[in-house]
């Protein structure tokens, strides 16, 4: 039987939870007005087609500008409830290093700290934490109820400490 340490600090799971629902409603919102207002041809034509000036091939510039919105949408929303984290976090952490890349490509001294720092930041603070101390997520409730369910099939089974 394996014993879980519970965290020493009980906020953790709070500090995380807020850093979760920041960070996944900055980017959740943003996807959804370029989704929905702006429209993801109307982004890229915008915001990445401006750099066909660029050794970027023009095609890349369509797919990315377009393929940008769905991802901040989908994984804003999946940080905001907690589902697949991870996998949401990493996505966004794709998604900020190219917007890094293009504002440096077209202003080699481009200032970070009103967009991208505050949201790297919180992207790995929530990153960085161990995956237990979100007691507030989807990933953390599934998890309980998977080894609920096994330790009953356990019991069940007469298994009791599987």
């Amino acid at each position: 039987m394996v014993i879980t340490k519970q965290s020493s600090n009980p906020n953790r799971a709070w500090a995380i939870l807020f850093a979760r629902l920041v960070l996944g409603l900055i980017f959740f919102m943003a996807g959804v007005w370029k989704v929905f207002q702006l429209g993801p041809l109307n982004h890229a034509r915008k915001w990445f087609l401006p750099y066909s000036n660029t050794f970027l091939p023009v095609w890349s510039l369509w797919a990315t500008g377009v393929t940008i919105p769905f991802i901040e949408m989908i994984a804003g929303a999946l940080v905001i409830i907690g589902l697949r984290t991870r996998d949401a976090l990493v996505a966004l952490g794709f998604v900020l290093a190219i917007v890094t890349f293009g504002h440096l490509l077209s202003e080699p001294l481009y200032e970070f700290h009103m967009h991208v720092i505050p949201r790297l930041a919180l992207l790995l603070f929530v990153l960085m934490m161990p995956r237990e101390d979100d007691r507030f997520s989807l990933d953390q409730l599934m998890k309980k109820l998977r080894k609920s369910r096994a330790d009953s099939e356990n019991v069940r089974q007469g298994n009791p400490h599987d």
